[in-house]
């Protein structure tokens, strides 16, 4: 039965002409692209928005808003207001900005929310003395809140809404959180209760390109996402939105302002252009054709892996972020003898390359890595299908099969 649902993806395997577009695309030909002068290898990405892998490919709106934005000068001041009056009128918020990424909207947020407006107090920070300095960590620490830090600010952890309302005090300048759903509304009536600003973090929130508007309505003070993740702006992009008040803030601490805090985190007019064309091409997608789209593509891998006797697979759309179509391929590691990192492995000495999701992270910094994984969950192999091209599943499918067939024979 296996076989029998395989068989119209190895006739598409067949007719070669997808594939061979496909490989093409991923650079697989000596030569063939400027990166491969360079003796870099591009890939083919099933493992998702990865800013260490650039993120994710820019749509067509978007490379040609940045190609008509290089061909002028323009007063980025002025640039940035007009683009936070459109923000403002697409998302509900009262203002917004383009940044050069959702982390460096966070530096922006926190440096508005200690310094303000205030010219001697942008001049003076990192020092905060004399300003409110303590930002809370509802949920926790993360890998990204050195761009908290790095403004001056002290960091509180408050793990549960108790902690955090114990938390505040009058040295509180803002509350970060990467909550959603009913923690994130428990979050907000605090911050609300106690008029402390509230930042939500939510870099991988879109799609869908409703979460612009929703949390704009819930009238959060400041929420921000990544331009180059699943918003497919420009990979150096960010949106801030929110409060036109600390919206204003945000841009008097941040580039072109010299002196300020934020001011090597540039962004240029092609970014900004480009971030806005990315959400304007949004409010026009149709999320549940794409997602059938997607979809279709993990379907076909599973079809193929799912012939090698003892390879089960599960596709699903994750709730908490990188909300796409995700299929996650299983086997007995123990007895095969084979693990995901093995097979990780391999598919990425592979020609062409293709990169997968597992659970290490490469670009994590290696002190915040723990020595010896000691988790009760096993390791898995996951594809993520936004990333990926047309015709670049039968690739991944045929050769992960392949790397899977052995992997069985040889520990039979």
């Amino acid at each position: 039965m296996k076989w029998a649902g395989a068989a119209p993806v190895f006739g598409l395997i067949a007719a070669d002409s997808l594939v061979n577009r496909a490989r093409a695309a991923a650079g697989s030909a000596a030569g063939q692209n400027l990166y491969t002068k360079l003796g870099v290898r591009p890939f083919i990405n099933g493992r998702g928005t990865w800013t260490y892998l650039s993120g994710s490919l820019e749509l067509p709106e978007v490379r040609a808003a940045k190609q008509e934005a290089a061909k002028h000068f323009v007063d980025i001041f002025e640039l940035q207001h007009a683009a936070s009056k459109r923000l403002a009128e697409l998302s509900g918020a009262e203002a917004g900005m383009v940044t050069s990424g959702a982390a460096a909207a966070m530096a922006s947020a926190t440096a508005a929310c200690m310094a303000g407006a205030d010219p001697a107090k942008i001049w003076q920070l990192p020092d905060t003395a004399g300003m409110k300095n303590e930002v809370i960590l509802h949920g926790g620490r993360n890998a990204f809140d050195s761009a908290i830090r790095l403004t001056g600010a002290k960091v509180v952890v408050a793990h549960s809404p108790e902690e955090l309302q114990k938390a505040i005090n009058q040295s509180t300048a803002m509350i970060y959180t990467t909550a959603l759903g009913e923690p994130l509304q428990r979050a907000v009536a605090i911050a609300k209760a106690a008029s402390v600003p509230l930042m939500l973090d939510d870099a991988a929130g879109i799609p869908p390109i409703e979460n612009l508007r929703k949390y704009g309505e819930m009238k959060i003070d400041l929420f921000c996402f990544s331009g180059g993740k699943g918003l497919a702006g420009p990979q150096c992009s960010g949106l801030l939105l929110g409060r036109k008040d600390l919206i204003e803030a945000a841009m008097a601490n941040t580039s072109p302002w010299e002196g300020a805090i934020c001011r090597p985190m540039k962004v240029g007019k092609e970014e900004v252009m480009g971030c806005l064309a990315a959400v304007e091409a949004w409010t026009k997608m149709d999320l549940n054709a794409l997602n059938k789209l997607w979809e279709q593509r993990v379907k076909r891998i599973a079809a193929l892996v799912e012939t090698v006797p003892g390879v089960t697979t599960e596709i699903r759309i994750p709730e908490d972020g990188n909300r796409y179509p995700t299929l996650t391929v299983n086997w007995d590691q123990e007895k095969w003898k084979f693990t995901v990192a093995d097979c990780d492995r391999e598919l990425r000495a592979g020609n062409p390359r293709i990169e997968v999701l597992t659970r290490s992270n490469p670009s994590m910094v290696p002190a915040l890595v723990e020595p010896s994984p000691k988790s009760p969950h096993q390791d898995v192999l996951q594809i993520i299908s936004m990333t990926m091209q047309p015709g670049e599943e039968l690739i991944v499918g045929r050769r992960l099969r392949e790397i899977l067939n052995n992997a069985r024979k040889n520990n039979a």
